[in-house]
């Protein structure tokens, strides 16, 4: 028998919103009876709690056996803990009539399998759980890959069918709202605790469906973190809190996995409590702690093809929301000229990500964005709106042996006759790798000691900071 259609877990999610503690308390177990277990289905069996075929075919007997037993509708009137205590009494009571032999760490192991599988995103729940896990990679039921340390590895997890992985799937998508199906198949979202997900299913996967997710960290990585992290130098930290309290425009560069919005992150540290933040996001997953945060998410079109909110309507929108600074999850379409826009009129110490193998591409890539986006602009228009806008470009790295570093610190400066100048701050230097294959390498100052966000440190009163930054990295 399959597992049961997932209407019934958001259910149980939304029962948790709005059902009194005490309603939930004092609800009645679910009835018990022997006699809904067939008496002639009471096999002796083992399981190998290394999931083998023999501990998937025993946890189906008993996944089966559970839904014939308990009551659903009741079960979601619970909130999670409670519901999750009835189970486990449930699948208790199953294992002894069935005679199942299990040692009590067996005994735990599955029922804590069947728990996660009906309240949270099954065989996924011990990844989650992990704060040191980067990234989770499902590519169909049979292979789940994870990042750790910045590698890449193969996991012994796995999942029963396809259909086991398009339930936890649909589970996702349908708490943020979404869907994903043979006719919308591609589909971003989020977790509750805001880690991003994407989602891919037949036809166009067609090993199964295609599931990743980008762990959220539990503890907020800060500039600190960073500099303990070798990320970027005592010195270059300094650098990066200066441009972010004086309200310089910032774009931040990188690859896939370089760690752009961990570092966007920490540059919003930095922004006064007391100014109006506004965040323009396709899946949310930025953290900022200030008081005044407006945060908005895109979203997709519905049945019908309606209703959808691109990320070039949200940042349109947010400039009559009355924002002291922009920020955008991600630049990658033609919302990039109005986030130009808005750095240009007024909104000083706004912020955006992109994807960049270096800080010139970076410019190239605005461009090409916008362009692409059918403004009838020249060429010499586009780079003049860019220089009058981003003032500085902050460039992230992942490097082969998978740590993180801040390469570039550029600043830009202008415009020589149809070129775009830019010049370097801080610059990351590789002079090797040891015998661990891990690289060395040092954050160095370029020499520059009067950058052109100077009067803008002098403006807010950070120009000693700035210099005594820039003195210390030369020296």
């Amino acid at each position: 028998m399959a597992e049961p259609k997932m209407a019934t877990p958001p259910a149980v999610a939304q029962a948790q919103k709005i059902a009194p503690m005490a309603q939930a308390a004092a609800a009645p177990k679910a009835k018990r009876t022997s006699d809904k277990i067939a008496a002639n289905d009471r096999p002796t069996m083992s399981v190998d709690k290394n999931q083998s075929e023999a501990y998937y075919k025993t946890k189906t007997v008993i996944f089966n056996a559970l839904l014939d037993t308990i009551d659903l509708g009741q079960l979601a009137s619970m909130d999670q803990q409670d519901a999750a205590d009835e189970i486990r009494d449930i699948v208790a009571e199953i294992i002894s009539i069935k005679n199942v032999s299990l040692s009590v760490a067996e005994q735990e192991h599955l029922l804590q399998d069947i728990i996660n599988d009906i309240l949270g995103y099954g065989p996924l729940e011990p990844l989650l759980a992990r704060d040191d896990i980067a990234d989770i990679m499902v590519n169909g039921s049979g292979r789940v890959f994870i990042e750790v340390g910045g590698k890449v590895q193969l996991t012994n997890v796995r999942f029963r069918d396809n259909d086991q992985l398009m339930n936890i799937c649909q589970r996702i998508v349908s708490q943020v709202g979404r869907r994903v199906d043979e006719s919308s198949p591609i589909c971003d979202a989020r977790l509750p605790d805001g880690s991003r997900v994407n989602v891919i299913v037949p036809p166009l996967a067609l090993e199964g469906p295609t599931l990743t997710i980008r762990k959220f960290r539990r503890d907020k990585l800060t500039m600190r973190d960073l500099v303990d992290f070798q990320s970027i130098s005592p010195e270059g930290a300094r650098v990066l809190g200066v441009i972010g309290a004086s309200r310089t425009n910032i774009l931040v560069s990188g690859g896939t996995g370089s760690g752009k919005t961990t570092l966007l992150n920490c540059l919003t540290a930095f922004i006064d409590p007391g100014e109006r933040v506004i965040t323009c996001e396709d899946a949310a997953e930025l953290q900022l702690q200030q008081p005044h945060v407006v945060r908005l998410e895109t979203r997709p079109p519905n049945l019908e093809g309606k209703g959808q909110v691109t990320m070039r309507d949200l940042v349109r929108n947010c400039l009559r929301m009355r924002p002291e600074r922009i920020i955008v999850g991600e630049v990658r379409g033609p919302e990039a000229f109005d986030l130009l826009q808005a750095m240009n009129t007024g909104h000083d110490g706004s912020m955006g990500t992109l994807h960049a193998n270096s800080p010139r591409e970076a410019l190239s890539r605005l461009e090409s964005m916008i362009t692409m986006g059918g403004f009838q602009l020249p060429v010499r228009t586009i780079r003049e709106m860019i220089v009058g806008s981003i003032d500085v470009i902050v460039h992230a790295a992942r490097l082969r042996d998978g740590s993180r570093r801040i390469t570039h610190i550029t600043e830009v400066l202008g415009m020589e006759g149809d070129v775009i100048v830019t010049q370097d701050i801080f610059l990351y230097d590789i002079s090797g790798e040891d015998a661990d294959g891990k690289i060395i390498g040092k954050h160095r100052s370029t020499g520059i000691a009067r950058p052109r966000f100077w009067d803008r440190a002098r403006y807010f009163g950070l120009e000693k900071e700035l210099a005594e930054a820039l003195d210390a990295a030369e020296s």
